[in-house]
Formats: structure tokens, C-alpha cells, sequence
């Protein structure tokens, strides 16, 4: 166990001149409650470095209360910095393969969503199911109340997940060491998180911007330096030029369809956004392709990006693609950017018959660029 690890002494919560207790208080009261138990951490199926590096925090928190903390996501980590992020920090992640593997939580006392609120990880259907309470949300996306936590805190006003952890930290929950070699880790992960999440610190906020001066004294430059020039994989490159090749402009949009994608290729969508979104005269780009699952299993899967300050992604994607019969959101998004995942249902699977699979791919692109086209056309009229 780490020095000065085990049970918060308990104090008397402060309180903010307004009479309201602060956040990080709140949740130091919520973990004093729950002593030698066993959380579940669950990440989005296809964990980005905010939700990694928030995930780790959590867990050094969690220590001064003897919780241990198991971090588990249901799809894979197929972006090249993430893998670089958690293959040379050690970040504790592990992979729970849905498909193929059956999970008991019966040796878990309480869930935790991080950078999520349940609606974007395959894992929450099983906490759902074992009644597992839930602990706490964390997370700086728009407030989709689908989960009833102990603690939450929920800030569209923060750019990344990562700001709301450095500032419970400067808050007293944790006091990070320039001598401990996890600290310094921690806070590099930390940095990454906040960067990638706000554009490289250029749709940064005034919260992610003393967050970072904060992590300054910590992170490792070099580190982080080696994370960031991991170098991208083949398969992605040939999504990105799908993404060139087939893409349409219109109003300044940029709209592509990438065909299939195996599952762990899921990354590469994104990325791809993130690339048109540089072309000239452009000022949102979406990408999508139909992304298949080890067991047969394939949903479309697309990223938003955008430049354009008068649109709001989250009521963008929503409005385009409305929800599932149980009013979920097929998608959501923050500030720049989105992403939206609609399962295909009863037509998923391969085929031997490869016109059958165009056929396929071609009635959900049409849909697909449809249903933008009603919006794009619509934001023209608004200019």
C-alpha cells in the first residue's frame, strides 16, 4: 500500500461562500462511506486518454479509503496513443470481451461511470442487471440521466474530465508527488487527456487551462512526447483515404461513408473526421462506417467534428438521429465534436455474397446521408 494510504481522517466538509459544499467534498463523503469495498470502474467501450487518465485518478483516490477499483471497458483500444498511453504508463485497464466471456459482479460492491454516463459501454447493461448500486458519475458531456449515482458531477462547463479530477486534487483529495514515480505518471496521463480532449489545449476553457499550469509541475514531458508520436497503423491510413475518396461537401460539411470496419479498427473513425475536418472551406466533417463485432454483432458507428461555433454537436446528433424505443440517444456530443453508434439489428452479420453486403452498406449510407441532409440543408437556411 502506498505512504499515508487507508482511511480519510474525517473533518468537517468546507463549504463555498455561497453555503455550497464543493464537489470534491461530496465525493470525499461518499467514498468515506463505502471503506474496503470493490468498484467497478466502467470506461466507454472505446476509451479515449480522458477517460483512461480520470479512470486511474479515481483509483489513487480510492486508495486513502481502501477501495479497490477495477478499470474495465467492453470494446478495445484500437487508437495508437491510446495503446502507447497505457502500454508505457502501466495505466491499469483491462478488456472484458462481452462475446465471449461471461462476468459475475457479485464480488463488486458498487459501479463508477467515468467520462460516460452508462449510454456508451456495453458494460452497463450488466450493472444494471446485478443491481449494482452506483457509486459515482464523473463525466463533462451533456447530462443524459439514465443512471441514479450517490455522487454526481456532471460539467459541460469543463473541457475534459480530466480538469474535474486535477481540481479535486487541488481541492485536497489527492496531493500529488514530484518524487513518486505513479504520480508523475498519472499526471502525464492526465495532461494527455486534457489536451486531446480540448484540441491540443485550443478549445480549451478557463478550468482546463489552470488545470494544466497545475499538471505542470508533475507530468513528464518526454513521456508524454513519446506517447503523441506514436506513429499511425496502416489500416488506418486506408480508412483516412476512404474517408477522402468518398467524401461529398455541402455547406461547408464534409460527409463520408468508409464502408466496414473490423471492431478493433473502430479508432480510425475519428481520426479520419479529425482529418477532413482541416480541408479548406470546411467546418464539420462526419465520418461512418458499419463496424462489425467478433460475434457477428455490427452497429454504424460515426464521429462528428466541427469549427463552427453555432453548432452544438450534442443537439446536432440527437436531432438527426433521435433514439432507441427506450428514448436512448443513439449519440451525443460536447463542445467541436460528437459521435453517434445505431445498431443494425436484424440485417448485422457477414455474408458470403458480397453483393448482398454492398446492398446492405448502400441502403445504411443513404440513410445515413439522408438524414444529415434534412440538418445541413437546414443550417444553410439559418445562415
Amino acid at each position: 500500500m502506498d505512504p499515508g494510504a487507508g482511511i480519510v481522517e474525517q473533518t468537517p466538509p468546507p463549504v463555498k461562500s455561497n453555503g455550497q459544499m464543493r464537489k470534491s467534498d461530496k465525493l470525499r463523503q461518499v467514498l468515506s462511506k463505502h471503506p474496503d469495498e470493490k468498484h467497478l470502474v466502467v470506461l466507454q467501450d472505446f476509451p479515449d486518454p480522458d477517460a483512461l487518465s480520470a479512470a486511474w485518478s479515481y483509483g489513487l483516490i480510492c486508495r486513502q479509503f481502501d477501495i479497490e477499483c477495477v478499470n474495465v471497458y467492453a470494446g478495445t483500444l484500437s487508437h495508437q496513443e491510446n495503446i502507447a498511453l497505457v502500454r508505457l504508463t502501466g495505466l491499469p485497464a483491462q478488456r472484458w470481451n462481452l462475446q465471449t466471456e461471461q462476468r459475475d459482479l457479485s464480488g463488486f460492491h458498487g459501479a463508477v461511470f467515468l467520462d460516460n454516463q452508462g449510454t456508451t459501454s456495453q458494460i452497463t447493461r450488466l450493472v444494471k442487471q446485478a443491481k449494482l448500486p452506483v457509486i459515482a458519475v464523473v463525466d463533462h458531456h451533456a447530462p443524459q440521466e439514465d443512471l441514479a449515482p450517490q455522487f454526481s458531477d456532471i460539467r459541460t462547463t469543463c473541457g475534459a474530465t480530466a480538469t474535474m479530477f486535477v481540481q479535486y486534487f487541488q481541492e485536497g483529495l489527492l496531493s500529488l508527488d514530484a518524487t513518486d514515480p505513479n504520480h508523475v505518471k498519472v499526471a502525464t496521463a492526465l495532461m494527455h487527456g486534457l489536451r486531446s480532449e480540448t484540441h491540443q489545449l485550443m478549445q480549451a476553457k478557463e478550468e482546463d487551462f489552470l488545470a494544466a499550469a497545475y499538471l505542470a509541475r508533475f507530468y513528464d514531458p518526454k513521456l508524454l512526447e513519446a506517447i503523441l508520436q506514436t506513429a499511425r497503423s496502416r489500416r488506418v491510413m486506408d480508412v483516412i483515404e476512404r474517408a477522402l475518396k468518398n467524401r461529398i461537401v455541402k455547406n461547408s460539411f464534409s460527409v463520408s461513408g468508409v464502408g466496414y470496419l473490423r471492431y478493433e479498427d473502430r479508432d480510425a473513425i475519428p481520426q479520419a473526421a479529425d482529418f477532413l475536418i482541416t480541408e479548406e472551406n470546411i467546418h464539420t466533417a462526419v465520418v461512418y462506417g458499419i463496424v462489425r463485432t467478433e460475434d457477428e454483432r455490427e452497429m454504424v458507428s460515426g464521429s462528428l467534428r466541427t469549427n463552427k461555433l453555432t453548432l452544438d454537436p450534442d443537439e446536432f446528433i440527437k436531432k438527426t438521429f433521435g433514439h432507441d424505443a427506450d428514448g436512448r440517444f443513439f449519440g451525443g456530443g460536447r463542445v467541436r465534436a460528437g459521435g453517434f453508434e445505431i445498431p443494425v439489428g436484424f440485417l448485422a452479420g457477414s455474408s458470403e455474397n458480397s453483393a448482398f453486403n454492398q446492398l446492405k452498406w448502400e441502403v445504411f449510407d443513404a440513410q445515413i446521408k439522408q438524414k444529415l441532409n434534412r440538418l445541413i440543408t437546414d443550417d444553410e437556411e439559418d445562415d
